[in-house]
């Protein structure tokens, strides 16, 4: 009877831990059924969707497949906008922090000497929030700009009246994280994110460079609710916001828009979302099976306009993780069944 009390004691604290555990490691039988679903990921890969170059699959919590055309699981990859999805991560943090007081402070307030730049009155207006959706009604540019330069531009809409794609609204955001908290925006991340998650150092730059299990990792915080190893990095309530839509959205990907994360036209509560980057750099999100899928491709306007990385998910990517989930979850209820 002793031994059965211990066992279950034990039993009792190893699922507490998994269940905190974000990535756990595949059993040999797991990682051979996953080997064997995939197997038909591997040909298309290999034949037809030819610039992708890595995909992670994460479900229920663990690896169930990767794939490095280069052979390079631990190269830090160009992700292009996916830096976007990031930044709404690290916002959420501030917020969590009190460093900004709530979303609709204006960008004024954190920075005040940007005043100055711009004389029109609706520059006052802008507020956190507006950068996060995409509807400053700054006139859009698809090049990123230095800060000041960005805040100058003329106006093409009041805030908050229309969605407009702006890749200078990433380094603006940067600079607003990096005045509210006080440190480097690669500092920040440092401390919030890559080491909580237990990331490789991104590279910084033009664009963010990750390791594609690390693009996964971005997924899975936001698929388990901001929450990672018992830490609350962000915000529940933040990450329900920034996962359901706040406006119709547009192009380039022509789909309801969050805060920084794209969002599938799907039913609540458990909406599909997705980090999206140029050229078919994705961190998909699928919470009905738990499942993240990373996929990196070559940034490249060939790679954009063929499109492997979405046609990969929808023609043979998808299908296969979800026979796997529910060959789990079969294998997983025959377990637990008296």
């Amino acid at each position: 009877m002793k031994h059965r009390c211990l066992s279950t004691v034990l039993a009792c604290v190893l699922a507490a831990s998994q269940a905190h555990a974000q990535l756990r490691e595949s059993s040999a039988e797991e990682k051979a059924l996953d080997a064997a679903a995939f197997t038909a990921v591997d040909a298309q890969l290999a034949q037809r969707f030819t610039d992708v170059e890595s995909v992670v699959v994460l479900l229920r919590g663990r690896v169930a497949y990767e794939y490095y055309r280069d052979g390079q699981r631990e190269r830090l990859r160009d992700v292009q906008s996916v830096q976007k999805s990031a930044l709404s991560a690290l916002t959420g943090a501030a917020l969590a922090e009190g460093r900004i007081a709530s979303l609709d402070q204006p960008v004024l307030d954190l920075v005040p000497e940007w005043r100055a730049a711009n004389a029109d009155p609706r520059a006052a207006a802008v507020t956190v929030r507006h950068l996060l959706t995409m509807t400053s009604g700054f006139d859009p540019r698809t090049m990123p700009m230095q800060p000041p330069l960005a805040w100058a531009r003329p106006f093409a809409a009041d805030p908050g009246a229309q969605f407009a794609y702006d890749n200078p609204t990433i380094p603006v955001l940067a600079a607003v994280i990096e005045k509210a908290t006080g440190m480097p925006i690669a500092d920040y991340a440092r401390r919030k994110l890559v080491q909580p998650l237990a990331m490789a150092e991104p590279g910084y730059g033009r664009t963010l460079m990750l390791r594609t299990i690390d693009l996964a990792k971005l997924g899975q915080l936001f698929l388990r609710n901001g929450e990672w190893d018992g830490q609350q990095l962000v915000p529940a309530d933040y990450v329900a916001a920034a996962t359901r839509p706040q406006n119709a959205g547009g192009p380039p990907v022509s789909m309801p828009y969050g805060y920084m994360w794209w969002v599938l036209p799907t039913e609540a509560p458990r909406r599909t979302f997705m980090a999206s980057g140029w050229g078919g750099q994705l961190s998909w999100v699928y919470p009905p099976l738990d499942l993240v899928v990373a996929i990196t491709s070559a940034a490249t306007e060939g790679s954009q306009q063929r499109g492997h990385a979405i046609a990969l998910l929808r023609n043979g990517l998808f299908a296969a993780a979800s026979a796997r989930a529910r060959e789990s979850a079969t294998a997983s209820n025959n377990r637990t069944t008296p």
